[in-house]
C-alpha cells in the first residue's frame, strides 16, 4: 500500500511491507472481517457469486502474471483451467487422492502444460504468441473430449465435495471459506511475487526483452516461469471450480471463457496488484445485473425478438471492453490509484 503524505520509512524491511501504517493495519483487518462474516448474513445465491468471484479472481491472478507482468500474451487460459479441474476430478475419484494434494497437483500439471506451450515464446511473440495460445485452448478441450475412457468426453465427471481430515466442504458456505482462504493466499503470493527478483525480470522482459537480455536476464527461463506460474494459478482456479460445481464438462471452459478473462484483466488493469480483483468483481457483478435485468427487458418491450434479452451479456460486456480501451485503458486500478492519491490528502490518513 502507498504511504499518506508525511509518513517515511526508516527501515528496508518497513520499506518493502505491503501494509505499512496503523490506519492501513486497521483497515485490512476490518476488511478481513467483512468478508469472513459474509455467510452469517449473506443468501445462498450470493455465496454462489462470491465463490465464482473467489475462483476467477485466482485464475486472472495467474493470467496477470503472465500478460500483465511478463508481457506474454495468452488467449488459451480457460483450456488451463480445463486441465486443473479434470486432474482433480480423476485423481479424487479414481485414486482417492486427498484434496489439498489433488489442488496442488491440478497445479503443477496445469503448469507444465503452459510450460509445453509456452516453449515457442523462445522464437514467436506478441500476436503469433497468442496464436499459439489459442491452439492450446482447441488442443486440450480436443483430448477432453475424445479420451472417453478417462474424462468421459462431453458427459463430463462428476467430483466429490473438498474434504480436509474431518472437515468436509459440501455447502455453498464451508465452500466459501475454502475458497475466499485460498483466494487470500493467492493473492498474497501475486503480490509478493511482483516484488521480487522475479518480478522485476518479469517486468523487464515486458518492457523491453533485448534491453533486459543485455542486463543479463535469461529471458527465455523468465518467459517459461511466467507461463509456469500463469498456468499454474489456472490449473487451482480449475481444481476449486471441479468441487465447487460438482460436476464438469468441456462446456465449463470455452475459448468464449479465455477471451471474457482477457477482458476482466484489462478492465481491471493490466500488471497492478489490485487489477484482477476489482476487474473479477465488476464483471462478474455486472453479469448478475444484467441477468436480473433481462425479464424486465423482456416485460417492458414485448416486442423484441425472443431471447434478445437473454443475451444480453455478452454485448454488454462487449460494450464495457470498448469503452474502458478508450476512456480508460489503464483500467479501474488506475482509478484506483487517483482514489488513493486523494485519500492520502485526508486528515485522518495520518
Amino acid at each position: 500500500m502507498s504511504l499518506p503524505c508525511g509518513t517515511r520509512n526508516y527501515s528496508y524491511a518497513t520499506d518493502i511491507a505491503i501494509i505499512r501504517t496503523k490506519t492501513q493495519w486497521v483497515m485490512f483487518i476490518a476488511f478481513l472481517l467483512l468478508i469472513f462474516s459474509f455467510p452469517f448474513y449473506f443468501p445462498r445465491f450470493w455465496l454462489d457469486v462470491m465463490n465464482l468471484i473467489g475462483i476467477t479472481i485466482i485464475a486472472i491472478i495467474g493470467l496477470n502474471i503472465l500478460v500483465g507482468y511478463c508481457g506474454q500474451l495468452s488467449i488459451g487460459h480457460a483450456g488451463f483451467m480445463a486441465v486443473g479441474a479434470y486432474t482433480t476430478a480423476i485423481l479424487t475419484a479414481n485414486f482417492q487422492i486427498p484434496f489439498l494434494l489433488a489442488l496442488l497437483l491440478s497445479g503443477i500439471a496445469a503448469g507444465l502444460i503452459g510450460l509445453l506451450f509456452g516453449v515457442p515464446s523462445m522464437r514467436v511473440k506478441g500476436f503469433y504468441l497468442a496464436i499459439t495460445t489459442i491452439a492450446a485452448q482447441f488442443i486440450i478441450i480436443w483430448i477432453i473430449n475424445h479420451w472417453t475412457d478417462v474424462t468421459k468426453g462431453s458427459m463430463g465427471l462428476g467430483v466429490d465435495a473438498a474434504s480436509i481430515g474431518p472437515l468436509s466442504f459440501d455447502s455453498e458456505a464451508s465452500q466459501y471459506f475454502l475458497i475466499i482462504s485460498i483466494t487470500a493466499l493467492c493473492v498474497l503470493f501475486a503480490t509478493n511475487l511482483a516484488r521480487s527478483r522475479a518480478g522485476r525480470a518479469f517486468i523487464a522482459v515486458r518492457d523491453n526483452d533485448l534491453a533486459a537480455e543485455v542486463m543479463g536476464i535469461n529471458v527465455f527461463s523468465y518467459k517459461l516461469l511466467a507461463f509456469f506460474l500463469g498456468c499454474f494459478f489456472a490449473g487451482i482456479a480449475g481444481s476449486l471450480f471441479a468441487q465447487w460445481r460438482g460436476h464438469i464438462t468441456p462446456e465449463d471452459f470455452t475459448f468464449q471463457q479465455s477471451i471474457l478473462y482477457i477482458g476482466i484483466l484489462i478492465i481491471g488493469g493490466l500488471g497492478t496488484s489490485i487489477g484482477p480483483i476489482i476487474g473479477v468483481v465488476f464483471i462478474r457483478l455486472l453479469e448478475q445485473f444484467v441477468t436480473l435485468l433481462a425479464p424486465l427487458v423482456e416485460r417492458s418491450f414485448p416486442d423484441i425478438p425472443s431471447g434478445f434479452a437473454t443475451g444480453l451479456s455478452p454485448m454488454v460486456f462487449g460494450l464495457v471492453m470498448v469503452v474502458f480501451l478508450v476512456l480508460e485503458p489503464r483500467g479501474l486500478a488506475h482509478r484506483w490509484n487517483l482514489f488513493k492519491a486523494s485519500y492520502r490528502m485526508w486528515p485522518f490518513s495520518y
